[in-house]
């Protein structure tokens, strides 16, 4: 039974998932969407959406934590706190989309579009 093992391993190592997070939050922050398994998008979801309710809050402190969880990425940061967080000013959660896609053809896995709304 799984019981209190919500996150998803995707069979790496711990510092390889949150590498994988990391690396999916920021193309995500600089494309505005990414094409990725269900799994990923699913997993990357909150981590963005928790930046993004820090980027609403406009203080040193957000944007020094938002620095840290984006790998100190300066021009991450500032698209976060100057183009993205704005728009979801009057908005209480629920930034992103997941739109579902047919699978995968080499090995079937269910792939997805996350983006934001």
């Amino acid at each position: 039974m799984r019981h209190h093992n919500k996150n998803r391993k995707f069979g790496r190592p711990r510092n390889q998932r949150k590498a994988l997070l990391k690396s999916l939050c920021l193309a995500l922050i600089k494309n505005g969407k990414i094409k990725t398994t269900e799994a990923k998008a699913k997993e990357v979801r909150p981590f963005v959406e928790k930046l993004i309710t820090k980027g609403k809050d406009k203080s040193i402190s957000s944007r020094r934590v938002a620095a840290s969880r984006l790998s100190n990425n300066k021009v991450a940061v500032k698209k976060l706190f100057d183009e993205i967080a704005p728009k979801y000013a009057s908005r209480q959660g629920g930034y992103t989309r997941i739109i579902k896609l047919p699978p995968r053809k080499s090995d079937s896995a269910r792939m997805a579009i996350i983006e934001f709304v």
